[in-house]
Order: C-alpha cells, then structure tokens, then sequence
C-alpha cells in the first residue's frame, strides 16, 4: 500500500525533480517507509512513489521499478492478491524474479501479456501508472471496483496523476477553480461522485478502467464492468439454497485467506455486525493463532457497537482491543478531517473509522473490513421496504404524496422520537427503528419522487435539492447519476438499488472513507468481501435468498451463523456514527456559527447565505433536525479554509 504521483508534460519540457518530490512529500503518510522517484532521459516523464512496506519488505520490492525487458516502468499502489498465481505461471514461461513483491510480478505480467491482459488478469486493489518507454505512452488504471484511488489532471499538453489531490495542487501551484457540478453533487451526496472531483480539470479515474496517453492524446477505456458481473451472475443463478451457502462459503473463506498474506502484523475491524463479523469469523478459522481485533466503543448507545463485538471477539477467541471514546474525543478530530480526506467528504462515520484505523495502527500495519457486505448482499434496510413502497407510492396522485410530506414533517423528529419510544412499549423491539424521527423526515422527502431512481437519489441525498443551499452561479441544474445509471436491468426495484450503490455510493463514500482513513495513520485496509470471485458468487444468489425474514443479507447470515450463534450477532441495523445533530445544536454550535458567520458566506460567494442561516436556525432551535445537510455546509467551509493553505 503506498501512494503515488507524477506527470507527462510535452516535448521540450521537462520535470523537475524537486517538484516531484514535493508531490510526494505531500502524502507521506500514504507511505513512510521509503521514497522513490524516477525520471526518464529525455526528462518528459517523473514517477513519483511512497511506499508502505507489506509485501517484500527488502529493497527488491523499492519503486518506481522497471520491468525485466527494460521497456515498462511503474509506479503503482495496492496489492494483487492473485501475484503468486501469475507469478507461478510466468516461471513456467521463463520469467526470473529478483525479489519476491506483487509490483515485479505486475511487470514481467506487462512483458509476457501485455498492460491490456494483465489487467484483466490481476485480482486485487490498485492505481497503477505505467510508463511504456518503447511507444513512449503511459497508462493508469484503477481496480475493478475503486477500492483504491486514482486522480488525474489533463491540461496544456500535459498529463499528472495522483493518489489524492493535495500533489496535483503542489504541482498547480495555486488551487484549481472549485468545479460547479462537483460542489452541487457534493452537497447533494456529502461526497464528490466520480468521475468529478472538487476541482474543474481534476477527475477521478473511474473503477475497472484505464487512461492511455500519448502525443498529446488521451484514450479512455474499460477492461470490467460491474453490469457484465450482474447480468453474468443472472444467467447463472443459484437454485439450491444449499448449494448456494457452501458456495459463498467456500468462495469467502478462499478471499479471506488471500487477504490475510502480509510480511507484517495483520488484524480485523470488527464492529460485531454481519459484515465484520463473518470476515473476523472466516479469519479466524484459518488462523493458527488469536486473530488481531478492533473496535471503538462511544458512551451514546444509539451508536455505540462495541459490546456486540466484544461478544463476537469472546466467542471466536480473537485477541480482541476496544476503545471507549468520550464525545469530546470524537469531536477533537474533527479540525483535522480536511487533512484526512484530502477533498470535502462528509459521511459522519468517518470520525469513528479514523479512530478505530488509528486504534488499529497501534498494533498492525494490515487491517481487514467487511465494507462491500451491503450492497452485494442487499443490507440497506431501504433495500426491503422500497418494493412494496414504490409499488404504493405510484398509485398515490402527486397531490396527496404533497400532502403526506407536510403532514410527516410537521412533528419534530424529537417529537417523533417520543412517540416511537412510547409505541414501543406496545410493539416487538425489532420493529421500532433506530433514530425514528430522522427517517420519518427522510421519508417525508421521498414522496414527491418521479421515478424509482428519483426515489433512490432523494433516499441518499443530505440536500435533496442541493441548488437552494448554493448561489445562483454556483448551481449546476444536471443530476450527474441521471446520466450514468440504467433504470431497466431486468432487475428488482431493491436489486438495482443495490446495483447503483455499488458503482456509487461504495466507490465515492465508503471506499473513500476507508482508504483515506486508513492511509492517514499508515494503515493498509484490506477488503475481502470485494473480491472479484466474491462479487460474481453475490450476484448468482437471487434477491429471495437476499432479501427475507424482514430484512437484507439473509444467505450471508446463513453463513455468519455456521460460525457465530444467531443471538450474538442478529440485531437491528445501527450503522457506524455519531449524533452529530445533537453536537450542532449543543457542544459544536460555536465552531459551526464561525463557519456559517453571515459575512464569511456573501464574501465567499458559493453558499446562498440567507437559505444556510435559516437551517442552520432552525435545527440549533430544535424545529428541524438538519444535522445531514448542515455537516456537508460545515465540511465545505472547513474544507476551503484548510485548502487555502495548500499553496
């Protein structure tokens, strides 16, 4: 795991190698146990590297690296979990290896095949930059589903790249204009979807492709695509409930062992829900020794997890660590989450997967997750109500649906709250849902929807309409997902829901939230259940093995539970946060008037100050809970403020 940068520029330039090294500098922590840079001859071409030793931990496994044949040279990020495979296979070819890390096999992979096959062949995560010195042309690919990131600027002839943004400005030397489509989407999603970033100019390589420039021209291309998983899958569903369990069974302990290679320490997160627990549970099986646990523990029980993990941890036997964190230790983060997640990010888990990365870094370099579980397996509680509501939503006349919304959102959700909780006494515990007035709200937004993707993206937006909360200037009128994804997939309404959070929401926010978070204290985050051969054993199991017993991941409990007993780990899905409504309006309310000051925002000039205030007034008085929206406005203002700085 490591991070990269560099650059291409036209000929009669050349790179400068102090340059290069300071957009590598910037992200050290991406790799702090060694630096490298190479520039070709002719000086046109720099790959800059950091590296985080996992594999191959001698100086054989340094990079930049050059392929045997001297033709290709890279610079790459990740691990292939397949290298010994491929690397078995070129020794019968007659390949000869010096050192024995995944990056030499990558490239004698480059020799034998080609950079087109061998990225259909590689299994694993990686950015990669690949200089060809013989067609003079350079290419960078990412993996098949983003779990690492790539960006990349194109602009005067020129081409630079990165692991993050921070070294594209470095090489800039002043900040790119902030793009107009990236902040309405952010403030839209609470992250930058891709291929936008927050910068006009800069964009990010999208999953399964590849970029190839040379002369001054760029080709795009795919070598995967997660729809030919979903259809292949389809075509070759299971029928046999058995059959199916012993195959995800057999694929996932498979995965897992992969996972689990390292030269240095390795561990779990293990929150004690069905994800982590089943990656925790498979490690374990073949391990010889205590498995290596984590988990943050918080004084709110609404969101604190880690009493189910310690449960999980005792009966796996797991050398199991916990953190309890007060409050005031969660917000301390918060002046440094600019810094963490390089671009405006506001999923308000990220506080809690910053510490949990951080408690973990303490005692390893690896770390396991069970990120990728909700979408392959459909574990969005919105995945198993969304059928029956769409099917009844489109039968009520847009008048009634308007009438609805007022009347839900005319309780506050504390009011709301307080309702539920007295219900509940009358009710089963499993049928009152956690933090009920903030849904009663989130439904209440949904009604007027116009289409089951309209549903979708107002079922996972913060500001369902993004352009009231920006000026004039700043809005941009096209919903980007309108455009890249497909309505008709022959799928379920829960099934392409699921489909489109995968090539959204997993790429953009959770990846994203795990890598930079991990990154950020040196850590690599591995994530088994985003195995290529996992992802295909997920779409051959149909949506009645997935959805059933009134929620998602049915078949993957199936599994979890041939390992944990069912009353340790079935509970009501809580979700990996903080109250960050409740900080707003209490012990956050100062550091949030700084941001929002009314004279700030008209000097700025992107956020409408008049529509700001008024959200901002109404959730610190209690009327309204807007903690969502109102953090995405609060990351964008730290953000900037912090950005500002870079140069």
């Amino acid at each position: 795991m490591c991070g990269i940068a560099g650059a291409l520029v036209p000929k009669g330039r050349r790179v400068k190698p102090g340059l290069l090294k300071a957009m590598t500098d910037v992200i050290a922590h991406r790799g702090p146990d060694g630096t490298g840079a190479w520039i070709s001859e002719d000086g046109r071409v720099g790959l800059g590297h950091r590296r985080l030793s996992i594999i191959d931990l001698s100086s054989a496994g340094d990079q930049p690296m050059r392929s045997a044949s001297r033709r290709y040279v890279i610079s790459y990020n990740g691990e292939i979990y397949n290298f010994r495979e491929l690397r078995s296979e070129l020794e019968r070819k007659g390949a000869e290896f010096r050192g024995h890390s995944d990056t030499e096999v990558i490239l004698a992979a480059c020799d034998a095949w080609g950079p087109q096959e061998t990225l259909r062949r590689l299994s694993g995560m990686f950015a990669i930059a690949l200089w060809d010195c013989q067609e003079e042309e350079i290419l960078l690919a990412r993996d098949r589903i983003g779990i690492k990131p790539l960006y990349y600027s194109l602009e005067n002839g020129e081409l630079t790249f990165a692991s993050e943004l921070r070294p594209l400005v470095v090489w800039r030397g002043n900040l790119p204009p902030v793009s107009r489509q990236g902040l309405t989407e952010f403030l839209r999603l609470g992250y930058v979807p891709g291929p936008l970033s927050i910068f006009d100019g800069v964009h990010k390589l999208q999953p399964g492709t590849w970029l190839r420039y040379k002369g001054g021209q760029a080709t795009h291309g795919a070598f995967w695509r997660y729809r030919d998983v979903v259809r292949d899958g389809m075509n070759d569903a299971f029928d046999d409930e058995s059959e199916a369990l012993d195959a995800l069974d057999e694929t996932l302990r498979a995965s897992v062992s992969r996972h689990m290679i390292s030269d240095v320490p390795l561990g779990a997160f293990l929150s004690g829900g069905i994800d982590s627990s089943t990656v925790v549970a498979l490690m374990q099986a073949q391990s010889d020794r205590p498995v290596k646990t984590f988990s943050i523990g918080f004084n709110e029980a609404a969101y604190n997890e880690a009493e189910h993990a310690a449960a999980v941890a005792r009966h796996l036997g797991t050398d199991h660590t916990e953190l309890y964190v007060s409050d005031q230790d969660a917000r301390e983060v918060i002046p440094d989450l600019p810094r963490i997640y390089d671009e405006p990010f506001a999923d308000v888990s990220q506080i809690p997967t910053f510490l949990v990365s951080r408690l973990a870094r303490e005692h390893v370099t690896v770390s396991l997750s069970g990120d990728g579980g909700d979408e392959l397996f459909a574990g969005y509680n919105r995945y198993y109500f969304v059928t029956a509501f769409w099917t009844r939503l489109k039968m009520l006349p847009a008048v009634a649906r308007r009438a609805l919304a007022g009347a839900l959102v005319q309780p506050s959700p504390s009011t709301w709250d307080r309702f539920f909780k007295l219900a509940g006494r009358a009710m089963p515990a499993s049928l009152v849902p956690a933090l009920p007035g903030q849904k009663m709200h989130k439904i209440a937004a949904t009604l007027p929807a116009k289409s089951l993707l309209d549903l979708h993206v107002r079922l996972v937006s913060q500001w369902v309409v993004p352009q009231l909360a920006l000026r004039e200037r700043w809005r941009s009128d096209d919903i980007l997902w309108h455009g890249r994804l497909c309505e008709d997939e022959g799928l379920s309404p829960a099934m392409r829901q699921s489909v489109w959070d995968a090539e959204t929401y997993l790429v953009d926010d959770i990846l994203t939230k795990v890598d930079r978070a991990t990154m950020s204290v040196s850590l690599e985050g591995r994530v088994p259940l985003l195995d290529p051969q996992v992802m295909e054993i997920a779409w051959r199991v149909p949506a009645h093995m997935k959805l059933r017993d009134g929620g998602g991941k049915w078949l993957l409990k199936q599994l979890l539970h041939r390992y944990v007993p069912a009353e340790i780990v079935e509970r009501p899905k809580m979700g990996f946060g903080v109250p960050i409504g409740d900080w707003l309006a209490s012990s956050l309310r100062d550091w949030g008037e700084s941001l929002l000051d009314p004279g700030m925002l008209d000097q700025q000039g992107y956020l409408n100050t008049a529509a700001i205030r008024q959200t901002w007034d109404q959730h610190v008085t209690g009327r309204q809970d807007s903690g969502g929206p109102l953090w995405t406005v609060l990351m964008f203002q730290h953000w900037l403020d912090q950005a500002r700085k870079w140069v």
